[in-house]
């Protein structure tokens, strides 16, 4: 049962995040390029982390769970 809630958070989560602006997405609608860029999206993956976490946390996850959901809401912010 608790496998299954998770399945329906990460797929709830994945259809908010793919409707959303990604890191990579804004980057190129800035035109960045060279350090500017890299700048940007280091800021925008370290910010995106700090979310995830939070988010996982108001979750109340823990362990692989919080690991899980943590990477794929980050990779997803990031549009990687």
């Amino acid at each position: 049962m608790k496998t299954l809630a998770i399945a329906l958070t990460l797929l709830s989560f994945s259809a908010v995040a793919a409707s959303a602006d990604t890191c990579v997405a804004n980057a190129d609608a800035q035109k960045l390029a060279g350090a500017a860029r890299t700048s940007f999206l280091t800021k925008c993956q370290k910010d995106a982390t700090a979310a995830c976490n939070t988010q996982a946390t108001d979750k109340k996850l823990r362990g692989a769970a919080q690991t899980s959901f943590t990477t794929k809401c980050v990779k997803d912010a990031v549009g990687q």
